[in-house]
This record gives C-alpha cells, sequence and structure tokens, in this order.
C-alpha cells in the first residue's frame, strides 16, 4: 500500500474512532446532566457533591460503552490493568470536570441552576479532551500490527538476485 494510501486507512480509522467516542460520551453527558440535574432538583446536596455523583454514574456507564462499542476491537487482554487505568483517568477526569464547576461556584460566587449547568457541561469539554486521548493512548491500547506475510514468489526473486548465487531455473506456472 502507497503511503498515501496508509495514512488515508489511519485518517478513517480515526474518525470512525472519534465518531464513536462521541457517540458513547454524547449519551454519557446526558447521562451526567440528567442525574446532575435530577439530583440537584430532589436531593438538598451541594451543587459540587451532586456533579461528582452523576460523573461517577456517567463513568460507569461510559466504561461498559468505551469497551463493548468503541474499542471492542482493542486489546482484550489484562482487564484488570484496563479497568485499574480507565478508573484513574476518569478519577483525573472527574477532577478536571468537577474542579471547573468548583471554582465557579464556590470561587465566583456563580451559583444559579443555569450557572451550574453551564460549568458542569464546560467542565465536561474540557476533561473530555484529556479522556479522549488518555483512553485512547493508555487504556483501551491498539493490537499490534502484523505485517503481511510476502508472496513466495517474491521470496523466490529475492534469492535469485543475491550476489554469488547462480541464478535458478523456475519452473513454469501451471
Amino acid at each position: 500500500m502507497s503511503e498515501r494510501g496508509a495514512l488515508r486507512v489511519r485518517l478513517d480509522q480515526l474518525v470512525r474512532e472519534i465518531a464513536k467516542f462521541g457517540l458513547v460520551g454524547g449519551l454519557g453527558l446526558l447521562v451526567n446532566m440528567a442525574v446532575f440535574n435530577l439530583v440537584r432538583h430532589t436531593t438538598e446536596l451541594p451543587v459540587v457533591r451532586a456533579s461528582l455523583l452523576a460523573t461517577v454514574v456517567a463513568i460507569a456507564f461510559n466504561y461498559v460503552g468505551f469497551r463493548y462499542f468503541t474499542y471492542r476491537d482493542r486489546d482484550k487482554g489484562g482487564r484488570t490493568r484496563e479497568l485499574t487505568l480507565f478508573l484513574l483517568f476518569s478519577l483525573v477526569g472527574l477532577v478536571i470536570e468537577n474542579g471547573v464547576l468548583y471554582a465557579a461556584t464556590y470561587g465566583f460566587g456563580w451559583d444559579s441552576p443555569l450557572q451550574n449547568n453551564f460549568f458542569k457541561f464546560f467542565g465536561i469539554g474540557v476533561a473530555t479532551l484529556f479522556r479522549f486521548w488518555s483512553y485512547r493512548t493508555w487504556v483501551f491500547r491498539t493490537l499490534p500490527v502484523h505485517e503481511a506475510v510476502p508472496p513466495a514468489e517474491s521470496f523466490l526473486e529475492q534469492r535469485r538476485h543475491e550476489p554469488g548465487r547462480a541464478a535458478e531455473p523456475v519452473a513454469p506456472r501451471r
């Protein structure tokens, strides 16, 4: 395959991966925002605690979606390692997401329901960039690419042209 063709294949794969990640992430966003608003309106939990609870529910939802949809073709060995790394990077994303909400709510006093939802959404967006990079790089690793075995004709052709080797007759094809 030409270098340009290989680049095109890799670009197509990346676009598909981003689309699948976006679909699962979009559904996870809906779960996150729905749980956040449900908890905020039905309990007395402070805004950041409600957000933390919603984020944890969304993390569980997203793991299932990523493992069995987005990255189902990736390495399935070492599930303990995979889950541990997923939870570690999800925890960092949780801190990013809820850190934005915390700073807006308690640092700047922006505490209306509209502002809470805006900064929750904004924090999810920032954390998503980190999560996409970390999940695809460290958690759901690609399987090693095995090069195709060259055809026998190319092997014979190469051997025929080796220095100091007499040319061997090649039997005609039938």
